[in-house]
């Protein structure tokens, strides 16, 4: 019921990226005392002034301006930590978008090698014996990588394009469902008898 290791994995990126965040806050912290601190050296000298004590009103700015030099280094150092912050995230981005196009180029490569270009779909539209055959080899690789319910689907795409192309209109579809088992039974009865009739072919 603890947190588990793997929903709670952070990366070393994640961890650069949080540290630098994390200085940043300091030093934005840090800023806001020091020009709180600057703001009351102020106020000191101008009462050691209103007082007559010239030196301490001296010492209370050498003070605030060494306060304030202090301030310009944060400030030089909060804009590298935001350009650094900003390039990591950035390249962080860029490594997903690289990985999600090796990722879109695999998938076409493959999408490519099943299509095997317009000489390929030629020979499914032969029917000398070694169209029959590559045929053959075409569906069984399909059938390994097709789900049921899409087999159902391309089957109910071809009737309906069958239809289409005899002109003679689909029977009535039942008004009460076959369950899934039993639709699945008679495609799987389908696909069957017509590999027996291919093989006799």
């Amino acid at each position: 019921m603890g947190n588990s290791s793997s929903s709670s994995k952070i990366s070393a990126q994640d961890k650069a990226i949080l540290d630098m965040k994390n200085q940043r806050d300091k030093l934005h912290q840090y800023q806001r005392r020091i020009t709180v601190l600057t703001d009351r050296e102020k106020e000191i000298a101008k009462q050691m002034l209103a007082k007559g004590d010239k030196p301490k009103a001296l010492l209370a700015l050498r003070r605030k301006k060494y306060q304030e030099s202090l301030l310009e280094k944060t400030d030089a150092q909060l804009e590298q930590l935001e350009k650094l912050t900003s390039s990591v995230e950035f390249a962080l981005v860029q490594k997903d978008v690289v990985f999600g196009l090796q990722q879109g180029t695999s998938v076409l490569q493959e999408i490519h090698k099943e299509m095997g270009g317009l000489d390929h779909v030629e020979k499914l539209m032969g029917e000398t014996a070694d169209a029959v055959a590559y045929q053959q080899e075409v569906s069984d690789m399909l059938g390994g990588r097709i789900s049921n319910q899409d087999e159902d689907e391309v089957e109910d795409e071809l009737a309906a394009l069958e239809a289409e192309v005899t002109g003679i209109p689909l029977p009535e579809v039942p008004t009460t469902d076959l369950p899934r088992k039993e639709r699945a039974k008679v495609r799987q009865q389908e696909r069957e008898e017509q590999q027996r009739v291919a093989m006799l072919a």
